[in-house]
């Protein structure tokens, strides 16, 4: 099992006033990625190449996006009445806010979503509520496995980008690391919520994380 290891941040409360600045989402007048409108988050380039690797790297990254979105509200299906959904529901709405953020990227730079977003939607909202019909130890399971593979495809993204020109990619990485930072706090939630006591945890993860792999591998192709 994998653990990540650094310094906890508290969840943004999910009740604080939403805002936005000039298009861009603040929490509180607080930055959620940046509050200044202007600045092209993907670089301008006329090569070919490397335009067709950072349309892949949104269209995934928009992808999980939704799909986490969608197992999150599955999930709140189920357990919306219980004492376990105001963890989820604050999860889920910074989850909403990478999802804003990356449909921004997409329409600014004219990147293709996947054409497999319906299936996505489907197949996320049965994941997130068939998980959370085995109770609250079974929706912690599912965002661990599913957070633990969202951040090691954002840290993949990290490698990828840092070894080509990290100045060049500068705000670029400042947005993947501080949604991978995100996604590394919610799979510490679920460990620290009984993700592990959930019958058959480590197959289950298995599968699920089994799944994120071949929806990322189409994801960047479709």
């Amino acid at each position: 099992m994998h653990r990540f290891f650094r310094p906890r941040r508290m969840l943004r409360d999910a009740k604080q006033p939403l805002l936005w600045t000039a298009g861009q989402l603040c929490l509180n007048h607080k930055p959620v990625v940046a509050c200044v409108r202007g600045y092209i988050v993907l670089p301008p380039t006329n090569d070919e190449e490397e335009k067709a690797m950072l349309h892949r790297m949104m269209r995934v990254d928009h992808a999980g996006e939704y799909g986490a979105n969608q197992i999150y509200a599955g999930q709140m299906a189920v357990l919306g009445q219980t004492q376990i959904s105001p963890l989820i529901q604050e999860m889920w709405d910074q989850e909403k806010q990478h999802l804003s953020k990356f449909n921004e990227i997409l329409a600014e730079n004219r990147v293709r979503p996947t054409l497999l977003l319906p299936l996505w939607n489907i197949a996320g909202f049965a994941l997130g509520a068939g998980s959370a019909l085995l109770g609250k130890e079974g929706a912690m399971a599912c965002t661990v496995a599913v957070e633990e593979s969202i951040s090691e495809h954002y840290n993949s993204q990290i490698r990828t980008l840092m070894e080509k020109d990290p100045e060049k990619y500068t705000k670029l990485l400042q947005l993947i690391k501080e949604f991978r930072d995100d996604e590394m706090e919610h799979h510490d939630t679920g460990l620290e919520h009984d993700a592990e006591s959930v019958p058959g945890y480590q197959l289950m993860k298995a599968i699920i994380q089994a799944g994120c792999k071949a929806a990322i591998y189409v994801s960047e192709r479709l």
